[in-house]
């Protein structure tokens, strides 16, 4: 339903080329596998659609991107203003059908996730979905060209408060100081970094493990001789273009338009620690060994696991410098990460995942996919989709695990009480698992190819009964 029109605010940045790796990701996009980023919010309480375009003009919409929309010109793309922008095509109100419980919120949000962009109009939506877990859930969809996680990250930062009684920009004082984090973070995007030492305190204190853990990439290639370390990524590009094809099993092959999706419920991140610290690991090593558990445990339904299967998941890695944060645009790499998923004891699967990831940790890999990604936005499409073909085929799963804000935030007043996500994955691959920790606690989100996995729900099942497990052996069942 139209509402009333809204005064844009300006923005800087009219018009601006497309970076080559930006547009590998734009013409990634088929019909049956949408190179999508989607999230969902989910809030506490009601939301009042007028204070949500508020929200959404004078934050989100500050930043250039999303006023533009993507143009094409012999073969090249450009980022241009939408001539005729219009916020309801892109703040929706969604019905949750009834009774409103988990399998039709599963049912409505891969449904939205099955949906095409209009590419005349900006690459984004956020749908307003009431009724959910007894309060609001906002779904946000993003077309991968316009960021990569930490860019997206920021993003949502930018709509949030630390308080609930954040106040929007245009109701900031001018002689207040400082403005609050969200005003300072959609100020930053497209505009010279000059208070960003103000932005990153704020980011370390809100998100101190994504600021550590997503830039300690750079940290150690910064160290590496220049020319060492780009002859380094060249073995690397030459190593993985001789990897073998995964074996096939389930989780890839031909893809359809619907999708499915699921997610756990919150598992507390002290836990996960203790576990870590009786058997050996880290908060990630504990959820990607239960992530293959849930593997292990799918794949053995289907009569297709041996105890030396092992399959790899393309894992993106940072590589955007400190002084880049204020950019959107994708900069990360890919390491690709053997899954012992034949493995069926828990600790036994721990060790091998270690021996994989030690052999990983110093690799060059993540750069040189990066170059990769970066020359395929340079060539013709067909050649650019004969890479992702011979790249896909390396691999059975994209799994990503991103380090979220410790500090509740809050959306237009209300508390937001959970955040979770699904990837896109490229070429013929028909699943992806994505973790998200927010305030204390980690969740797994798990999106699915529903031609090929039509029922993610298992494995979430056997992600939690891997988690018990792991608590299990770790002395802390009961």
């Amino acid at each position: 339903m139209p509402t009333t029109p809204v005064r844009l605010p300006p923005v800087a940045l009219s018009s601006e080329p497309m970076r080559p790796v930006d547009t590998t990701w734009l013409r990634m996009d088929q019909p049956n596998n949408l190179m999508h980023v989607n999230g969902v919010l989910g809030l506490g309480g009601a939301l009042e659609m007028e204070r949500v375009r508020t929200l959404v003009v004078e934050r989100l919409l500050r930043i250039p991107r999303f006023r533009q929309r993507v143009v094409e010109h012999r073969g090249r793309f450009r980022w241009e203003i939408a001539p005729d922008f219009d916020l309801d095509d892109h703040l929706v109100s969604e019905r949750l059908p009834a009774p409103g419980g988990r399998a039709e919120a599963e049912q409505l949000f891969g449904e939205l996730m099955s949906r095409p962009f209009d590419r005349a109009r900006p690459l984004w939506q956020l749908h307003i979905v009431p009724g959910y877990e007894g309060g609001t859930a906002v779904f946000c969809r993003l077309h991968h060209a316009i960021g990569d996680g930490v860019a997206l990250l920021l993003v949502l930062l930018s709509l949030c408060d630390l308080e609930p009684d954040g106040r929007l920009a245009a109701a900031t004082p001018a002689d207040e100081a400082p403005p609050p984090l969200s005003t300072q973070i959609a100020s930053l995007f497209g505009q010279p970094v000059e208070s960003f030492a103000s932005v990153r305190t704020l980011l370390e204190e809100v998100m101190p493990d994504a600021m550590r853990l997503l830039l300690h990439p750079i940290d150690a290639m910064r160290r590496r001789n220049a020319l060492l370390r780009n002859l380094a990524a060249v073995g690397a590009a030459g190593r993985l273009a001789v990897y073998s094809s995964d074996p096939r099993t389930t989780f890839k092959g031909e893809l359809v338009v619907a999708k499915r999706v699921a997610w756990s419920r919150r598992i507390p991140i002290p836990e996960i620690k203790q576990v870590g610290a009786a058997i050996g690991g880290t908060v990630n090593d504990i959820l990607v060994n239960a992530t293959a558990g849930a593997m292990y445990h799918y794949l053995a339904a289907q009569g297709e696991v041996a105890p030396d299967l092992v399959v790899r998941a393309a894992m993106p890695v940072n590589l955007r410098p400190l002084e880049k944060l204020n950019e959107l645009g994708n900069r990360f790499g890919l390491a690709f990460l053997g899954l012992p998923v034949g493995i069926a004891d828990p600790v036994e699967r721990l060790t091998a995942l270690h021996r994989e990831a030690d052999r990983l940790k110093h690799s060059a890999q993540p750069l040189a996919a990066y170059g990769i990604l970066h020359t395929m936005g340079r060539l013709p499409l067909a050649a650019q989709r004969l890479i992702v073909s011979l790249f896909g085929a390396k691999a059975t799963a994209v799994m990503t695990n991103v380090p979220g804000p410790r500090r509740r935030l809050y959306l237009c007043g209300r508390p937001l009480e959970e955040i979770f996500f699904w990837v896109p994955q490229a070429g013929r691959l028909g699943l992806g698992t994505s973790i998200l920790s927010y305030c204390g606690e980690a969740r797994l989100g798990v999106a699915t190819d529903a031609g090929l996995v039509p029922d993610p729900e298992r494995l979430i099942a056997g992600f939690e009964t891997e988690w018990e497990r792991l608590r299990e052996r770790a002395g802390l069942a009961g």
